[in-house]
Order: structure tokens, then C-alpha cells, then sequence
């Protein structure tokens, strides 16, 4: 009874029209705002042996649930990463600006460093890191962390500007990671059955590092034209690989 009576207040919003809108909008956007996310963790995953890929993928994305669960019981400390701690070039650099151009850095040095290795596969070595190409399931859990507190901390900031109801906020993070998780073994599959979609992939991580960077130095980029020309690339793509499907049908037939 006591749980009941704790958990009341923060339910209200079930009676109200405009909560669950405000809640189906969230959801939306915390499933697309996690493309991001599922991309690198499909590429990340893909390099490791067959048999540790799956774990990999459920570790990963169980963390960014645990993350962004946890950031959101701190959500008041989250908020304040979007005070200026220091000002420079003109612009208030928050804790928030720093956390996205680091991640934004780290993203464009592991896309580069993979498309470097994608255009020559013979170039073995090492990385800056001092660790070679192929990573262990360690390291891979490690980079996924990484990112996944760059996203997470991005994803709360949104939620709390959609919503005050912090309800809502737990009900969409826990829906999107879900889709996450559906989603993750699918994705990583294709890509990994598809070689021109990982340099597709590895060229979305570009963009969305040169992103993330631009808006921690104060020049927000909107999220729509990201993914519009992440949406118009993929298409194209699509319609490649219908075409050399078509080609390699024929050519069968023509045998």
C-alpha cells in the first residue's frame, strides 16, 4: 500500500490527453536519437569472433539502459551540465559541450581509424591506442560505454526539454532501449552481409561525430537534416543493391 501511495503522484498524467502524446513524441524521438547508438554498437560488435557477438550486443545496450536510468534519477545534476563552466572563442563551453565534442572526437578517430582499415585491409597496425584492429569483447564493451554516455547524457537533456514528468521520461528510455535491443541483432546482421553498408555506416559515424563536435562548440545542427540525409543516402544505397541484385540475376540467366 505504501508503494501504491509513493508511486501515485508521479502516474497522474494517465488522465491527461496531452501526457500521452507528450509521451508517444518522446518515445519517437528517443528511438530515432538511438540510431545513433545501435549504428556504432553493429559496427563495433561486427568485429569481434562470431560466437561473442550477441553478448556484446546485450551487454552493450543494457548498459545504456542501466546509464540513462541512472542519469535520470540524477536529473537534477544532469540539468546543471548545461551551465557554462568556462567561456572561450566567444562561446560558454557546459560540461555537456565538452562531454559531445569528446564524444564527437572519439566518433570521427574510430570511423576514420575503420574506413582506413576497410580501404586498406592489409594495414595492420596498431591503432593509438596501442591495441590492434581486432578488438577483444573487453574492449568492445569499453567503447561502447563510452559512447553510450555521450548519447545518454544527450538523450535525458532531451527528454527533460520535452517533458517534466519524470514518469514519462523512465516509460520512453525503457521503450526505446527495448527497440534497441530488437533491433541491434538485425542491423548488425545486415551490415555485416552487406560490406558497402558498413562504409555507408562508417560514413553516417562521420557525420554524426562533425555534428556532435559542431554542437559542443555552440553550433547546432538540426537533428532532422541529419537523419533526412542519412534517410536520402540510405535509399540510394538500397537502390544499388537492387540493382546489383538485378545485374547478378541476370547474368545468372544469361548462363
Amino acid at each position: 500500500m505504501q508503494l501504491i501511495e509513493f508511486f501515485a503522484p508521479h502516474f497522474q498524467f494517465v488522465s491527461d490527453p496531452t501526457a500521452w502524446v507528450a509521451l508517444l513524441t518522446l518515445v519517437v524521438l528517443e528511438i530515432v536519437l538511438g540510431i545513433d547508438n545501435l549504428i556504432f554498437i553493429s559496427i563495433l560488435t561486427n568485429k569481434l569472433p562470431e560466437a561473442q557477438r550477441a553478448r556484446a550486443r546485450r551487454l552493450g545496450i543494457s548498459a545504456a539502459l542501466v546509464m540513462r536510468l541512472v542519469l535520470l534519477a540524477t536529473i537534477s545534476v544532469i540539468v546543471q551540465l548545461t551551465m557554462p563552466v568556462f567561456t572561450a572563442f566567444g562561446h560558454g563551453f557546459s560540461w555537456r559541450d565538452l562531454i559531445l565534442i569528446a564524444g564527437g572526437l572519439f566518433l570521427v578517430w574510430k570511423a576514420t581509424k575503420e574506413i582506413h582499415h576497410s580501404v586498406d585491409p592489409d594495414d595492420h597496425r596498431d591503432t593509438m591506442l596501442g591495441e590492434t584492429l581486432q578488438i577483444g569483447l573487453a574492449g568492445a564493451i569499453l567503447q561502447i560505454l563510452l559512447l553510450d554516455l555521450v548519447f545518454s547524457i544527450d538523450s535525458i537533456i532531451t527528454a527533460v526539454g520535452m517533458t517534466d514528468e519524470i514518469a514519462i521520461m523512465y516509460i520512453a528510455v525503457i521503450v526505446a532501449v527495448s527497440v534497441m535491443m530488437l533491433a541491434a541483432g538485425p542491423l548488425a546482421d545486415f551490415i555485416a552481409k552487406n560490406p558497402s553498408i558498413v562504409m555507408l555506416a562508417l560514413g553516417f559515424l562521420l557525420m554524426i561525430g562533425m555534428t556532435l563536435i559542431a554542437d559542443g562548440m555552440g553550433y547546432h545542427v538540426p537533428k532532422g537534416y541529419i537523419y533526412a540525409a542519412m534517410g536520402f543516402s540510405a535509399l540510394v544505397e538500397g537502390l544499388n543493391m537492387l540493382a546489383r541484385q538485378r545485374r547478378k540475376a541476370k547474368s545468372g540467366d544469361g548462363h
